[in-house]
C-alpha cells in the first residue's frame, strides 16, 4: 500500500528535512508542485484535497488558512506549526505520551505535530505526574538549549553569516513564549511553567532540563524512583530511551542528527535534588522526525520507517 502525501511549506526547513526522510520509500509517493504553481491558489488547493496525508510546514496563521482550504473528508492533517497544538478537534502527535496516544493518532484525521521544547518538557514530566511523585499544581521551570535552525531561515542566516556575535543566548525573557500552553496543557498541570529557552551557535541539537527539589516534594521520591518511572513509561518505545544519569556531562549535540529522544535522571540523593535531562535533535524528534513518525503511524507502517535512531 502506497499513500500520497503533499507537504505544503516543503522549502522550508522542516519541509526539507521531512522530505528527506520519505525520499526513496515505495510505500509514499509525494505531492510536488512545480516552482511556477507554488503560489497557483488552485493547484495548491488541489494537491491539499488530492492527497491522502497533507504536513502543514507553514507558519501558523498559513496552517489555518491551509486547513480551511480542504474540503475532502478524506485527506489526513498533519501540522507541524504550533496554531493546532492545543486546538479542541486536533490529536496530538505525541505517540508515547500516553498509554492511548499512539492509537488515537492512527485513528485520526487531524494531528498536531508538538513543538521541540515541549516534545523534551512533556517527555520528562508527563510520566511523573501521571504516577504521582509531581503534583499538578507543582511550580515547575523548564532550562532549555536549541541549535539555530529551530529559529528558521532569518535565523539561520544570522547565525551563518557571523552577525549574532555570540555562542549563546537567552531569550523570551517576558515569560510569554507560545509553547507554555501546550506545555501546560498536555503535562496536564495546573500552571504554566517558568520557561527559560535559549539559543545556541550550533546548527541542530536541543538539551531541556527540569530541575527537581525531591526533598520538598509530598512523596520524596529517590532519583531512582523517577529514573525507574521513566523507564517504565518508555519501555516499549524504539525513539525514547532513558540512559544513565552518572555521567560527567550532557551535550546539547548528543542526539543531533537523529530522531531519537534520550531522557536522563541526574542529581544527588544527599540533598534531595534532581536535574531531568532531555537531549534531543530540534529537527528531528522535535519536528520532522515527530511529523514522519506520526504519517507512518497513521498510514499503518512500521512507526519508525524512515527514520534514524
Amino acid at each position: 500500500m502506497s499513500v500520497s502525501v503533499f507537504i505544503d511549506g516543503g522549502h522550508g526547513t522542516t519541509g526539507l528535512e521531512i522530505a528527506q526522510r520519505l525520499g526513496g520509500r515505495k510505500d509514499v509517493t509525494l505531492v510536488t508542485l512545480d516552482e511556477s504553481k507554488r503560489k497557483n491558489a488552485k493547484a495548491r488547493s488541489d494537491a491539499l484535497n488530492d492527497a491522502d496525508i497533507v504536513i502543514l510546514c507553514l507558519p501558523d496563521d498559513a496552517a489555518r488558512e491551509a486547513v480551511e482550504m480542504i474540503a475532502s473528508d478524506t485527506t489526513r492533517v498533519i501540522d507541524a506549526s504550533s496554531a493546532h497544538r492545543i486546538a479542541d478537534g486536533w490529536t496530538y502527535g505525541f505517540p508515547e505520551l500516553e498509554p492511548a496516544q499512539q492509537a488515537e493518532i492512527a485513528a485520526a484525521a487531524r494531528i498536531s505535530n508538538p513543538g521541540c521544547y515541549p516534545t523534551g518538557f512533556l517527555a520528562l514530566v508527563r510520566p511523573l505526574v501521571r504516577a504521582g511523585y509531581v503534583p499538578v499544581d507543582w511550580p515547575l521551570s523548564i532550562n532549555a538549549l536549541s541549535g539555530y535552525s529551530g529559529g528558521g531561515k532569518a535565523m539561520i542566516a544570522e547565525f551563518e553569516s557571523g552577525k549574532a556575535k555570540t555562542r549563546a543566548r537567552a531569550y523570551g525573557l517576558d515569560l510569554s513564549h507560545k509553547h507554555v500552553a501546550e506545555m501546560r496543557r498536555h503535562a496536564r498541570i495546573e500552571h504554566v511553567p517558568i520557561f527559560q529557552p535559549g539559543v545556541a551557535d550550533t546548527y541542530r541539537g536541543m538539551i531541556v532540563e527540569v530541575p527537581l527539589p525531591l526533598h520538598a516534594l509530598p512523596r520524596k521520591p529517590s532519583l531512582a524512583q523517577i529514573e525507574a518511572t521513566l523507564a517504565e513509561a518508555y519501555k516499549d518505545s524504539p525513539l525514547v530511551r532513558v540512559a544513565p544519569g552518572d555521567v560527567p556531562f550532557v551535550r546539547i549535540e548528543d542526539d543531533a542528527g537523529t530522531d531519537r529522544l534520550t531522557l536522563r535522571v541526574c542529581g544527588n540523593d544527599e540533598t534531595g535534588q534532581a536535574r531531568l535531562i532531555a537531549t534531543l535533535d530540534n529537527l528531528g524528534k522535535g519536528a520532522a522526525g515527530a511529523a514522519v513518525q506520526n504519517l507512518n503511524i497513521m498510514a499503518g507502517f512500521d512507526p519508525i520507517a524512515g527514520l534514524t535512531l
